[in-house]
């Protein structure tokens, strides 16, 4: 396994993890390889450190059970990693508790608040025109950019 530190052209930072260096360029060719945070597809690689598992198997088995716990400083601050990370589960959350109606978006949500339909939690797909109408309506709406990598499922 290869695993990549990658930065898209924003220069946000996130690791990659690859078959091969073949894998990695094929990946790219075919623009799977997406920024978390953005969605940018415009990705390079940065100096990457070799990772060597050199635990037993039954040390790895242990630590695969651990909680993940947010990257921080010595001096205590948040790293970009750790910003990017709670952002991409920030995005995966929302995506579990919603339903994506994708274009219907603002008609489901005039429905909702004329009380037409029941309300349920939505997201979709709305123009600037649609939305500034849904805001002059008083329908609270929140233009928000999900990255592919929040609705895909992690292999």
């Amino acid at each position: 396994m290869k695993v990549l530190d990658l930065f898209c052209a924003d220069d946000h930072a996130f690791e990659g993890w690859f078959g091969s260096e073949d894998d990695f360029q094929s990946q790219l060719a075919r623009g799977l390889v997406q920024c978390p945070l953005c969605g940018n597809a415009h990705i390079r690689k940065g100096l990457s450190a070799p990772r060597l598992n050199l635990r037993s198997s039954s040390d790895a088995g242990s630590q695969a059970s651990q909680p993940t716990q947010p990257v921080q400083a010595t001096n205590g601050a948040v790293t970009p990693q750790a910003m990017h990370a709670a952002w991409l589960h920030m995005a995966r959350q929302i995506v579990a508790r919603t339903e994506d109606v994708g274009q219907r978006f603002a008609v489901e949500a005039r429905r909702m608040h004329y009380g037409e339909i029941e309300e349920r939690p939505i997201r979709g797909q709305a123009s600037p025109g649609e939305t500034a109408e849904l805001l002059d309506e008083g329908i609270a709406v929140l233009p928000l950019l999900l990255p592919d990598a929040a609705t895909e499922s992690l292999q």
